[in-house]
């Protein structure tokens, strides 16, 4: 393959206390290659993605977990995991010890907040890129590369190898994981790879008798829905389980609450007072995701603090509306998925709602609320809108506690587990742009313009980001406000990563979180 170098820096090696750097030849090179990834991952010793495979170390109790997501929401899912206690520690017998089960586990998890959100990827006929970036998931947990920041020009070469990989994101589950898994097999590996969405799905049906009629929601990424990921393994469960009740799927794509949860400022910039044109979410002349001004009083909309950009002061005239805040983008998607319900001809009612993205669980209590809204909501006759259609109590369906399940039996069963690590050692870590790569387009947050982002083509072997160490610089404050009050067991092992590993030793203090 021909290899066109667009920066060359001098050889060398660098090495900070007990790190080691790779070679500039290896990774100051910005590939511009035509090809798979898959095969220069396997085959290409001289590709930055290389992982030598025939010396990878199989089947070692010590390794890492490794857990990927599109952004921060996946580590809702490692808060399922490393919270969970439903076995004795010293017998593997089910039943809680007071012990968390995963407590002398390592993490390693990546964050693809660059390339985020995945969920949009089909819908401008992306797939094939968006395949690329999962596979680039998993070749960083496998490999042994990363940057300490986003100025760092010479990848470091100390991070571990993993022993199975958890895919904390439905979206990658649905159109990347056999992908992995077909390119763990072509790669002669026997590393597990582990999606949410089976997890989910078991969730759902659990709480179901064999011969119960309903309805159940899927709030997921349009991506998700797109793929029917959840709706065809519901029925394909509840005929292998034996389920014989009537069972009916609503899906519902939530374009753009993750994003605003992820802070992506195409959906959700808190610095706005007036509406943007590179604006991505519903709006009222969007035929696919149409704000119906004839449901205001049901949206309930919140437009203090600009919560809600309009283009005029009264919000009933206004001719452009943009939706500037999580919270609304919920309300948004449940009015219309209430809506769907409503006017189709089912006869159950939604009794479960899978939230079928990782970001999602973040919203929960906004979630609930929205939802006794709707249960309450009257119509202008008195009679109740949609009371008929939806249980007093819908239960909310987080995959993570599912997926936690998975993975405990999985290493159980393997006998995977490390008998001598120490969960504070977990690491975490999130992509950037990758500036010395002189192709890219940023906008003036430093984030990929919306054009670039999607308009990017799979084949094009290229360091598109480098993956760094969470920090301050790359998570915002309000976002770690977030972690510190609904998953304050992952955010200590973040902060725990930042103060305590040689891998962070670089970051500044007012960078360290």
């Amino acid at each position: 393959m021909k290899r066109i170098a667009l920066i060359i820096v001098a050889s060398f090696f660098l090495v900070v206390g007990c790190r080691k750097k790779t070679t500039t030849q290896e990774t100051a090179q910005i590939e511009v290659n035509k090809g798979d990834i898959v095969n220069t991952i396997i085959n290409d010793k001289e590709s930055f993605y290389y992982v030598d495979f025939k010396n990878y170390p199989n089947n070692d109790k010590s390794l890492p977990i490794g857990v990927f997501d599109s952004g921060t929401g996946g580590l809702t899912v490692l808060k399922a995991i490393v919270n969970y206690d439903q076995n004795k520690n010293e017998t593997q017998e089910t039943g809680s010890d007071g012990i968390l089960d995963f407590n002398k586990e390592s993490f390693i998890y990546l964050g693809d907040q660059a390339n985020m959100p995945y969920g949009n990827y089909s819908g401008v006929g992306k797939v094939d890129l968006l395949d690329e970036h999962i596979i680039k998931d998993a070749q960083f947990l496998l490999s042994n590369k990363y940057y300490s920041d986003a100025n760092d020009s010479i990848a470091n070469i100390d991070k571990q190898s993993i022993k199975v990989i958890v895919i904390a994101c439905n979206t990658a589950t649905a159109y990347g994981k056999e992908d992995i898994e077909a390119f763990l097999k072509k790669a002669n590996s026997d590393i597990k790879v582990i999606g949410v969405i089976d997890a989910g799905v078991r969730g759902v049906l659990e709480r179901m008798q064999p011969d119960e009629d309903g309805n159940i929601g899927v709030l997921a990424t349009a991506g998700t829905v797109s793929s029917k990921g959840y709706h065809n393994t519901i029925l394909k469960f509840k005929n292998e389980l034996g389920y014989t009740g009537n069972i009916e799927v609503f899906s519902q794509g939530g374009v753009g609450i993750a994003e605003a949860v992820d802070e992506d400022a195409n959906y959700f910039n808190r610095n706005l007072k007036k509406p943007r044109q590179d604006y991505k979410g519903p709006g009222l002349l969007d035929a696919d995701i149409k704000i119906d001004k004839t449901l205001f009083d049901i949206y309930n909309f919140n437009f203090s603090n600009y919560k809600m950009l309009c283009d005029t002061k009264n919000a009933d005239d206004c001719s452009i509306l943009q939706i500037n805040d999580a919270e609304n983008y919920v309300r948004y998607h449940l009015v219309t998925l209430m809506e769907n319900i409503r006017k189709s001809n089912t006869k159950n009612k939604l009794k479960s709602i899978i939230l079928g993205c990782t970001h999602y669980p973040y919203l929960t209590e906004e979630i609930k609320t929205v939802l006794n809204e709707l249960y309450n909501y009257k119509a202008k006759d008195g009679s109740f809108l949609y009371r008929g259609f939806m249980t007093e109590n819908i239960q909310l369906i987080d995959p993570a506690v599912n997926t936690a399940k998975e993975l405990y039996d999985y290493l159980n069963k393997k006998s995977l587990f490390n008998p001598d690590g120490d969960i504070n050692a977990s690491e975490f870590y999130i992509s950037v742009p990758n500036k010395d790569n002189k192709s890219i387009k940023v906008d003036e947050e430093g984030r990929f313009t919306y054009d670039y982002k999607y308009g990017r083509n799979a084949g094009e072997i290229q360091e598109y980001v480098k993956v760094v160490p969470f920090s301050r610089d790359n998570v915002s404050n309000d976002i770690l406000l977030r972690f510190q009050k609904q998953i304050p067991y992952v955010y200590q092992l973040i902060h725990n990563f930042n103060s305590n590993n040689k891998k962070t030793v670089d970051l500044s203090f007012a960078s360290k979180i």
